[in-house]
């Protein structure tokens, strides 16, 4: 099963999203308390604004590129745009904008390449590396049983956090028979799954887990009062509070960090070692804390990239 750290939503999602957000309206394991994180809010972000136009090629990175990519010139980068901050579709509808976006923009600054970030289907984008896409950059967790697939350079740490509607009494430690949304092929899906069948294990009812495949559905879920509570990465959690003016809190603090990868394929040869030595090239100049300063990020930050972390 593909699983990914997870994601908000094409234009029209996130217009009737925001409007129901603006119309309707703890501690470490319930209460309704906020937890603590960066601020992001990419509805009050120029999302178009390059953060680093200046960046320069960093010649030892380029040298690592395997010929095949350097005589197209380009790297063709598969996404899922549904998922602010990180990946996600602007607001005249066609422009793909995000963290992720302006990452896999500077890594093609300092190896010479222009990059085109390319919608596709989150399910779909790891089996089509190396023939579709050359990368892929949607908010993939790096785990032992994707690195058996493709390979990962990691750039990013996130986890899960939780939530719910300001004053909700929630405690996510104790959800059985509750209602709760949440993004299929997430962390977070198996997540809530395996609290559900404790509940069953313990002779409790099931959570009623309210899945979808548009992380902007799962949010006007809880918005709306279908769901009592959600989960999703951190990022993901930060931007949808952002956008309800206090309507949302954040339940808990974030927990399960585990790292963002971009996806490289198996036949990618040294690829990955020159997304590697960029990476690390952009945390040396500044470069990478500027694009995640942008985004409200910058808990996330790491101190150097690697390379297929989770098996290492």
């Amino acid at each position: 099963m593909l699983v990914r750290s997870r994601r908000f939503v094409a234009v029209a999602s996130i217009v009737a999203a925001s409007a129901l957000m603006l119309s309707a309206c703890g501690s470490d394991s319930g209460g309704s308390g906020s937890g603590s994180g960066s601020k992001s809010n990419s509805s009050q972000i120029d999302a178009k604004k390059d953060p680093t136009p200046d960046l320069k090629v960093d010649d030892a990175a380029a040298a690592l590129v395997p010929a095949q990519y350097k005589s197209k010139g380009t790297l063709v980068v598969g996404s899922d745009t549904t998922y602010p901050p990180n990946e996600y579709i602007d607001a005249d509808g066609k422009t793909i904008v995000g963290m992720d976006v302006d990452m896999g923009n500077a890594i093609g600054k300092k190896l010479g390449l222009k990059v085109e970030f390319q919608t596709a289907t989150f399910d779909t984008l790891l089996a089509a590396l190396g023939s579709k896409y050359d990368i892929g950059m949607s908010s993939f967790t790096d785990n032992a049983e994707r690195e058996k697939i493709v390979d990962f350079v990691t750039y990013f740490n996130a986890g899960t956090a939780w939530v719910a509607k300001k004053g909700a009494k929630i405690d996510i430690d104790n959800m059985c028979g509750k209602k709760v949304s949440v993004q299929t092929g997430t962390t977070q899906e198996v997540d809530i799954d395996a609290r559900s069948k404790k509940c069953t294990d313990e002779g409790k009812d099931a959570i009623s887990i309210q899945k979808n495949g548009d992380q902007g559905i799962v949010t006007t879920n809880v918005v709306s009062g279908k769901s009592a509570a959600m989960l999703a990465d951190l990022p993901v959690i930060l931007d949808a509070i952002s956008k309800t003016d206090g309507q949302l809190v954040q339940v808990g603090k974030m927990y399960d960090a585990a790292p963002y990868g971009v996806a490289v394929p198996k036949s990618g040869g040294t690829l990955k070692e020159a997304i590697q030595a960029a990476i690390d090239s952009m945390i040396k100049d500044g470069s990478y804390k500027k694009i995640l300063v942008k985004w409200g990020a910058d808990v996330g930050a790491v101190d150097k990239a690697q390379i297929n972390a989770a098996g290492a």
